[in-house]
């Protein structure tokens, strides 16, 4: 009989405000789960921002080269590498205005 009104309590309107004010878990789980798949896709976009440009220029000497364009495939090297250098130089600005 106990455990019958305290099941009745515990579904109430006052027994679901309580286990609210009183720190009821049940939907954290899942708020941590959400907050780490945004952390991963901030992560993921940040790495594409960083890296897309070399990564697609890397690709490029690579097919150039695989189809004895060599010639192009050389003047692509050197301007993915310009372009990393180029990127480098702004990345190391950037840097050292956010820390002084």
């Amino acid at each position: 009989m106990k455990i019958r009104s305290f099941n009745r309590w515990h579904k109430s309107f006052a027994g679901r405000t309580l286990r609210r004010l009183f720190g009821e878990e049940k939907g954290a789980v899942m708020m941590e789960y959400v907050i780490v798949a945004v952390l991963i896709a901030a992560a993921c976009v940040v790495a594409v921002a960083m890296f897309g440009k070399t990564i697609v220029g890397m690709f490029d000497v690579a097919a150039k080269g695989a189809t004895g364009d060599h010639s192009g495939a050389k003047t692509s090297l050197d301007q993915t590498q310009q372009t990393q250098s180029q990127d480098a130089s702004k990345a190391s600005e950037f840097h050292d205005s956010m820390h002084k």
